[in-house]
């Protein structure tokens, strides 16, 4: 675990998505050998109930590190207490042309527009299938690039049923900033013609498989008040299990002037940090305990993820802040939030 600080300048001294795909082979090898089983029992356990799931402790992988399910041991024996694989989409895709992911060290933040690359919900599937961990994984599904907007439904819908028998939890990812159009999707009237399809289609997945998976939604940082309570208002009418806030943001302000600052793609890391959880106060305000909130967005240390509960979180989720810090920050969020009962809790 203290090995980080002295692996981290060898990492970020590659192009970014290299040393990315360098780091997720070097856990596809560790989950293969003994040290992985060496690290499990250094795992944070404060479980809490949540979605109606029990979750070992209340600090997942966010959903963009691991997208094809390559590294599910591997990352689970580093102290997450829950893993959301994804963003899958119904057919494999290539993405968004490299270069497309971009360090901003001076502000402790990526852009990424990767463009949900991924090998294709069906072979995700396979590696869930095959994985030896046995807590929680989340999917993230979203649309191909080339379906048009207004048959993103039938994506959603399509990948729901392919993952419904081997996931924990399922999220709806109709935030991304790197697929034309598709925040759209967050707009009054699509958004809840699509939560209609998704908990209609659930409903009849939950009969056939004689079992119920919560549904989560994730939305972007971008929104104002007002968006919020429109998002907020479709959730209840709809009875979402949990939304998560947020995704990347497409705002540049905090990073004017910064190499690589005016690349496309979205915004993560410690920018993010003030923006997500003005969402999740917003989200939580609205929604009381009757939905939970699970927040994301620039933690970088303990306190980020008491911030983030403070707010109205119940659980949160780590990627940028853990490319930064490393696996001791997923320890020191997990010993901190196991102290704190936040949020809703049931």
């Amino acid at each position: 675990m203290n090995l980080y600080p002295w692996i981290r300048p060898f990492l970020f001294h590659l192009d970014a998505e290299t040393a990315h795909h360098l780091t997720l082979s070097a856990l596809r090898a560790a989950q293969r050998s003994c040290i992985m089983q060496r690290l499990e029992t250094s795992t944070v356990h404060a479980p809490r109930t949540v979605m109606g799931l029990r979750f070992d402790n209340a600090v997942g992988l966010a959903a963009g590190l691991d997208k094809d399910g390559l590294c599910i041991d591997g990352l689970a024996a580093l102290g997450f207490g829950f893993i959301e694989v994804g963003t899958v989409t119904p057919r494999a895709q290539s993405g968004q042309p490299r270069p497309r992911l971009f360090r901003l060290p001076d502000a402790g933040a990526l852009i990424n527009r990767m463009g949900f690359n991924n090998g294709g919900v069906d072979a995700l599937v396979q590696r869930i299938r095959a994985a030896r961990y046995q807590g929680v994984i989340g999917v993230n599904i979203g649309k191909n690039a080339d379906t048009p907007l207004e048959h993103a439904a039938r994506d959603y819908l399509y990948c729901l049923e392919r993952v419904y028998p081997v996931a924990h939890y399922v999220t709806v990812n109709i935030s991304s900033p790197n697929t034309q159009g598709l925040r759209q999707l967050q707009d009054k009237a699509p958004l809840d013609a699509l939560l209609a399809a998704l908990q209609d289609r659930r409903r009849r997945l939950a009969d056939q498989h004689r079992k119920n998976v919560p549904l989560a939604l994730k939305i972007a940082p971008d929104l104002d008040d007002a968006q919020i309570r429109i998002i907020a208002d479709t959730l209840l009418r709809h009875r979402v299990d949990g939304v998560i806030a947020t995704n990347t943001t497409s705002a540049r302000a905090a990073v004017t002037g910064l190499p690589h600052a005016d690349e496309a793609g979205g915004l993560s890391g410690k920018p993010l940090f003030e923006p997500s959880t003005r969402v999740i106060r917003a989200l939580f305000a609205a929604l009381g305990h009757e939905i939970p909130v699970i927040g994301a967005g620039g933690i970088f240390s303990a306190d980020d993820a008491r911030a983030k509960c403070a707010a109205g979180a119940s659980l949160v989720q780590l990627y940028t802040g853990f490319i930064y810090r490393g696996p001791a920050l997923i320890h020191q969020c997990a010993q901190a939030l196991g102290l704190n009962a936040c949020g809703y809790n049931t």
